[in-house]
């Protein structure tokens, strides 16, 4: 699957509540869209306010922050005004480390949780843009926010210390309360965080592809949602290929029977959804 952070919509009780929330809301009412209070909650006013910016910005109405409308609100002039940083930090997605630098010296290295195969942490080059205080429930103890254009990513602590050492996140980087809290005291804004590792944006499905566990996973999808009525045995035949057809014309896709990008992408907004995921 393609980068996803955790996919922002209103969800049965409990309601969706993080930084990631609080960001589009102040970015909303920024631009007029939101006019409630800065909640930090997904309700319903929230969601409207992303529908009427979907529709503006011509992205599907579907009230469900994702990839393309994190890209599409961006991010604030404030949060670019970055200041220099003595210190570095580079996060080794095999080895679940965080390592942290002044200058050219080690001087920390933690242990993480990162993002799971169909989540992946954003390999690359990025610079910490925002710093906050106890965000609470799933964010823990302190949060720092990367500027990955495509969703609210960032470092964060967690209210499941046993996922720490393991590929279990929407692609945030976790940390113990405690470590998270001495590095949050340590780095400034600026601060620059490469992310080294390997993930998969997944390989084109299409009749005939040769079998395997993504097939598996979209025929496992597709079944649940009522367009795939086969085995899920991870083999693209025509029936798989018909219920892509089915399901990209319902969701406003190319209907050519392929699974990239896009299809990928709607996919795991589906998915999502129908496991209920709403950690970071």
């Amino acid at each position: 699957m393609i980068y996803a952070s955790r996919y922002l919509r209103v969800t049965a009780d409990p309601l969706m509540e993080g930084i990631d929330v609080r960001n589009v809301q102040e970015q909303l009412k920024k631009r007029n869209y939101y006019k409630g209070e800065i909640t930090s909650i997904y309700d319903k006013a929230t969601a409207e306010a992303v529908s009427k910016f979907q529709t503006d910005m011509g992205l599907l109405p579907d009230g469900i922050v994702g990839p393309n409308t994190w890209n599409a609100i961006g991010l604030s002039e404030e949060s670019l005004e970055l200041f220099d940083s003595q210190y570095s930090i580079t996060i080794m997605l095999d080895t679940k480390q965080l390592i942290l630098k002044e200058g050219d010296v080690i001087i920390r290295r933690y242990e993480v949780a990162v993002g799971k195969p169909s989540t992946p942490t954003p390999i690359g080059n990025w610079k910490i843009i925002q710093k906050i205080k106890n965000p609470g429930g799933a964010f823990g103890a302190r949060w720092m926010r990367l500027n990955v254009p495509w969703g609210g990513y960032g470092i964060h602590g967690t209210n499941e210390p046993q996922s720490i050492g393991k590929a279990v996140s929407h692609g945030c980087i976790r940390m113990t309360n405690e470590d998270v809290i001495e590095l949050y005291n340590i780095v400034p804004l600026g601060t620059e965080v490469i992310i080294l590792g390997s993930a998969s944006t997944g390989r084109l499905l299409y009749l005939g592809v040769a079998a395997g566990p993504d097939v598996q996973r979209v025929q496992n999808i597709l079944k649940r949602m009522g367009y795939y009525a086969g085995s899920i045995d991870g083999i693209y035949g025509p029936m798989t290929r018909d219920a892509v057809i089915s399901f990209q014309s319902d969701y406003g896709l190319g209907a050519d029977g392929i699974v990239g990008p896009n299809t990928y992408e709607a996919l795991a907004k589906v998915e999502s959804i129908l496991n209920n995921s709403i950690q970071p």
